[in-house]
């Protein structure tokens, strides 16, 4: 939907003659940063070389990796352990029995899991691209799945001669599942970090985590910023007496604040939907994070109509592209920090355009 119709639609939803919101400073008052997630996944397939490659052309600030270990111990960058839907492993007949059901964060999840192959079995598979009913799959079978050192060592490359470093973002994905089965993120991730030179608060990266033990056993080792993610419903797979809501009030962000630089917020927990898909009105998330010293970098934001609220979408095809720019516009003027996005296409023009103001 576009045009008067949107915009008399928007109206009608969300009431006449209220004021325009004021734009809100960031923490630090400099701009908001743009991170790649899983690279341009919005273009390429998600979290490969080429993914990164792209952001980084794009102009994003961040690159983001999840890692996940392999039998061997090797930080790789997969979405899920369970990889299936991110590579042909599937269309391996020499691995087949390697299928397994696990019990993964409370879940039971079915197919081929990083833990169960080693980093060279990997490497025989290829990377596919995870929406295929709203993404191209031109590039499905063309990369490999990248290991931690490889992604840093195409930071090194890029950021020779840069003024301002491109950073990097790394998530721990089920962190306490991987300890409890012997293969702990920790250690191998401070250690690469260490050798590829992020050391101290000002090093380009944050290390993001929905648990919480994981990030307070970091903080314990190291000063690198770190930031809890957080998720509108559920709470720290680590801890099931906790909420996501409550870590979200004002005492609970305070709580965070002894161990994290930072949230990263499903972004409806900072604009709410309504009931058709319009933007509501922003809570208080970011003034209350602030307030406690922390930084807020909310997740998803990506160009599909399928993913993009009402007032924004470029049509009724799902696969289609709507006004990014807008919804993105909406969310910075709240006083977020940096943003995770699909399309650093899209995301880094925005940020730069409502930044200039």
């Amino acid at each position: 939907m576009r045009g008067w119709r949107a915009a008399a639609l928007a109206l009608l939803l969300t009431g006449c003659g209220a004021e325009p919101m004021a734009a809100q400073p960031t923490l630090d008052g400099q701009p908001p940063i743009v991170i790649a997630h899983r690279g341009a996944s919005g273009e390429r397939p998600e979290h490969t070389i080429a993914s990164y490659t792209l952001a980084i052309e794009q102009g994003a600030d961040f690159i983001e990796p999840d890692l996940v270990l392999t039998k061997d111990g090797v930080l790789v960058a997969r979405h899920e352990n369970e990889i299936s839907e991110t590579t042909d492993v599937a269309d391996h007949p020499e691995f087949a029995g390697r299928k397994a059901t696990k019990k993964i964060d409370g879940k039971d999840v079915t197919g081929w899991f990083t833990e169960d192959f080693t980093l060279a079995e990997l490497k025989t598979l290829r990377a596919k691209e995870r929406l295929p009913k709203l993404r191209s799959t031109d590039y499905d079978g063309k990369y490999q799945v990248p290991t931690f050192a490889e992604i840093l060592d195409l930071l090194v490359q890029v950021n020779k001669g840069r003024a301002k470093p491109i950073g990097v973002y790394p998530e721990t994905k089920h962190p306490s599942y991987f300890t409890a089965i012997g293969l702990p993120h920790e250690a191998p991730l401070l250690a690469i970090l260490a050798e590829y030179g992020y050391r101290g608060r000002t090093a380009p990266v944050f290390i993001q985590s929905f648990e919480v033990a994981n990030l307070k056993a970091i903080r314990a080792k190291s000063d690198l910023p770190l930031i809890q993610l957080m998720d509108a419903e559920g709470g720290p797979a680590d801890d099931a007496k906790a909420t996501y809501a409550a870590m979200a009030s004002p005492a609970g962000l305070k709580a965070v604040a002894a161990y994290a630089d930072g949230i990263g917020p499903n972004k409806s927990m900072v604009i709410p939907r309504g009931t058709l898909g319009t933007l509501g009105d922003p809570t208080s998330l970011v003034r209350d994070a602030h307030a406690a010293g922390l930084k807020v970098h909310p997740w998803t934001f990506r160009r599909e109509n399928y993913f993009l609220p009402l007032g924004d979408k470029g049509g009724i095809n799902p696969a289609g592209h709507g006004d990014l720019a807008a919804e993105i516009d909406a969310y910075l003027k709240t006083g977020i920090d940096g943003l995770f996005s699909d399309n650093p296409r899209e995301a880094v023009p925005a940020v730069q355009k409502e930044s200039a103001k």
